[in-house]
């Protein structure tokens, strides 16, 4: 399994210690820079890509990062020791015993149940995707496409595997996929349960393997999957495609895509929970006589009558014209603007003469008044 393959944290780029929150991170650039969506037609990119993805999907799984860590990329087999939730092929600190990690599995309860069988139906795994919206995109949703590399059955073979369609009961295990063995352990006979090694705990053996697949029956491909993105959906957020991820083994239900959603920077909003936040240039006349002004918005633009005597760093509220709640896009939130009154400036003589004028038949203010009181009391 391990030919040709890189290690994992070299793919993403981080240290073996790495934190769950440094791996996202890792694999949101790596993804971001790989996508089939910003790399139309290359093939290094597009399996950088899948190499990319199989990596997070190992680290961001907390058992399969355990077991990757101390086994390797055997310990990510599907076929790895005795199957998901046993001990494997090791037991912490007694390597050294060969077995002796599966007999105390077997003993204490590890390892794979009793009641187990190889051919049970398993549910395929969920598989990730990133989508990038426009800010317009994100408040009212939309439909978009997303390349997604996905594990699905070999249309070759039809998932069996085998290149004329004949797949016989291993004779070893008689379909179970597990052996037993007893050891004899300090004078007592004990049991343990692995992997058959005749069909790799299959329980079925293929004769002529099929050349495309070559025996697995699954094979790797990059599909294009429509995803209907709900208004109000935010930055970080996922939209669950159901059945879309890899498919599952033996008649199991297919995995879930999760598509991670990104949202581009707007060049006027921007956005609190389902606030939208904008800030709205004024003139000093306007401040200060009032005036009817033109706010944008994500309806269009709206006319507000601005009161006279505004100061800048004013917030006013128009509400209802926020984002759309999730899953009730009747009900949303309100926008909030914020005035910034601009100091004219390479003003004329003659405006000069006139503001010089203004300035000096306006009263102090309250505020500078109470300021330079203040500096007074302080230096006098």
């Amino acid at each position: 399994m391990a030919e040709n393959k890189r290690d994992y944290y070299e793919v993403l780029g981080v240290e073996k210690g790495a934190s769950a929150e440094q791996i996202k991170k890792a694999y949101r650039k790596s993804a971001m820079k790989y996508h089939p969506d910003r790399n139309p037609g290359d093939k290094e990119a597009e399996e950088k890509f899948k190499e990319v993805g199989e990596a997070y999907e190992v680290l961001s799984d907390d058992d399969k990062r355990a077991r990757y860590d101390q086994y390797g990329f055997a310990g990510v087999d599907p076929n790895f020791g005795a199957g998901a939730g046993g001990y494997g092929g090791g037991f912490g600190g007694f390597g050294d015993f060969g077995d002796f990690g599966d007999i105390f599995g077997e003993f204490f309860g590890g390892g794979r149940s009793r009641g187990s069988s190889a051919n049970a139906p398993r549910r395929g795994e969920n598989v990730m995707s990133r989508l990038e919206l426009t800010f317009e995109e994100a408040a009212f949703g939309v439909e978009k496409e997303v390349a997604v590399p996905r594990v699905e059955n070999c249309a070759a073979c039809s998932g069996s595997g085998s290149a004329d369609g004949v797949v016989e009961t291993c004779s070893n295990c008689r379909g179970t996929g597990q052996v037993r063995t007893v050891q004899n352990f300090m004078g007592m006979q004990m049991q343990s349960t692995a992997a058959c090694p005749r069909c790799n705990g299959k329980g079925k053996v293929i004769k002529t393997p099929c050349n495309t697949c070559k025996g697995k029956g699954k094979v790797r491909r990059t599909q294009k999957i429509k995803v209907k993105v709900p208004a109000g959906v935010d930055e970080g957020q996922s939209v669950r495609v159901r059945a879309e991820g890899n498919v599952g083994s033996n008649g199991g239900p297919n995995g879930d895509l999760l598509v991670e959603i990104y949202i581009k920077r707007h060049a006027i909003f921007s956005r609190q929970y389902m606030d939208v936040l904008c800030e709205v240039p004024i003139s000093f006349t306007q401040a200060a006589l009032g005036a009817q002004i033109q706010v944008p918005t994500l309806d269009g633009q709206v006319t507000y009558d601005l009161p006279e005597g505004t100061q800048t760093g004013t917030t006013f509220t128009l509400f209802g014209k926020g984002i759309p709640e999730v899953g009730n896009s009747r009900r949303r939130g309100n926008q909030r603007f914020t005035v910034v009154v601009e100091t004219p400036t390479k003003l004329t003589k003659e405006q000069k003469d006139l503001l010089r004028q203004l300035d000096g038949t306006l009263e102090e203010t309250p505020k500078r008044k109470k300021f330079f009181d203040t500096i007074k009391d302080i230096f006098d």
